[in-house]
């Protein structure tokens, strides 16, 4: 059985809070584990009033703390953003606490305007350049491999599964010289799926952390009793893609029956696109899409992406999805 975790954006939906947002992602973890889940990774994210995770890993830390056995971690942390010092560090102080379950998940896009990289005071253009040094430099911070001139205190010695993230060639790329395991992006950009993985395996060198290759992909899935009603709660996260991609992103909306119907064709154009990574409606046509998908990707892992307006439709999603792949 191809294993299961999931990514959760901790979306804020319209008229919510934040505090309600990271509530319910602890809620939405502990469920995860409880089903058997195999990680829970949280997205970095910045100037998004929709979406809670810019402060990856002290969302962790509250993640960890209303969990004990499910692998946590970042998918991922955009390390153009930071020094990986910083990062080793954070990640360091996660493992001291929650033990040898902790993932670090490393993308390369920013995904930052003019006003955030002044904000955060880096040029991440140059940055993005020095990305797979960055990431090297990282990974020895934690091994002691090679020494460096300065020990992370936290964070030399942490038990810190490494991946690289992607959704161009360049990570695959890089993945396979590093000997990292690779999570694509598919759920939002799923242009490079087959030739990204087709490059990370024929080229992958092993690795003291990883002897072969190994692949997780990331797919929206939004389950419910029939295929319309998973359709209309799925409206919410199309909605906000629609308006992200128009220039308007904002909090999560409240779904809209046959919302894909109403769009003019390049927007539902835009949404079939991105349905290619997708599984949605009942057990049975969930169970059939993500074998398919499974099929086509040979993954080792499916991490389960989306966002409900309710809550406990995201939770029942979970339910209905670990029950599809287990029948």
């Amino acid at each position: 059985m191809t294993e299961l975790s999931v990514l959760d954006l901790v979306p804020v939906r319209e008229g919510g809070t934040l505090a309600q947002a990271y509530a319910d992602a602890a809620e939405l973890a502990k469920t995860a584990e409880k089903l058997g889940y195999k990680r829970f990774w949280v997205a970095e994210h910045h100037t998004m009033e929709g979406i809670a995770g810019a402060a990856t890993s002290v969302v962790l830390a509250h993640i960890g703390n209303a969990t004990s056995t499910i692998r946590i971690g970042s998918g991922g942390i955009m390390l153009p953003n930071h020094t990986p010092f910083v990062i080793a560090e954070q990640f360091g102080t996660l493992e001291a606490l929650f033990g040898p379950r902790i993932d670090l998940g490393l993308g390369r896009a920013p995904g930052a305007g003019p006003q955030l990289q002044q904000a955060l005071r880096k040029n991440l253009h140059q940055a993005s350049e020095h990305f797979p040094q960055d990431v090297m430099e990282l990974r020895a911070l934690f091994t002691g491999e090679p020494k460096l001139p300065i020990a992370a205190t936290p964070g030399l010695g942490a038990r810190i599964e490494l991946w690289m993230l992607g959704s161009s060639l360049f990570g695959a790329q890089l993945a396979a010289k590093l000997g990292m395991p690779y999570a694509f992006a598919a759920h939002f950009a799923p242009d490079h799926l087959d030739a990204a993985l087709e490059l990370y395996r024929r080229d992958f060198q092993p690795s003291d952390a990883l002897k072969k290759p190994h692949v997780m992909v990331a797919m929206n899935v939004f389950a419910a009793k029939t295929d319309e009603a998973a359709r209309t709660i799925a409206s919410s996260q199309q909605q906000s893609f629609v308006r992200l991609r128009s220039g308007e992103p904002g909090k999560l909306p409240p779904p809209i029956e046959n919302y894909a119907q109403s769009l003019p064709a390049p927007a539902r154009a835009m949404l079939d696109h991105l349905g290619q990574a997708a599984a949605v409606g009942s057990a049975k046509t969930v169970r059939a899409a993500i074998a398919a998908f499974v099929a086509r990707t040979n993954a080792d892992e499916i991490i389960v992406a989306g966002a409900s307006f309710d809550p406990q439709e995201r939770l029942n999603t979970l339910e209905i999805a670990m029950q599809a792949v287990q029948d």
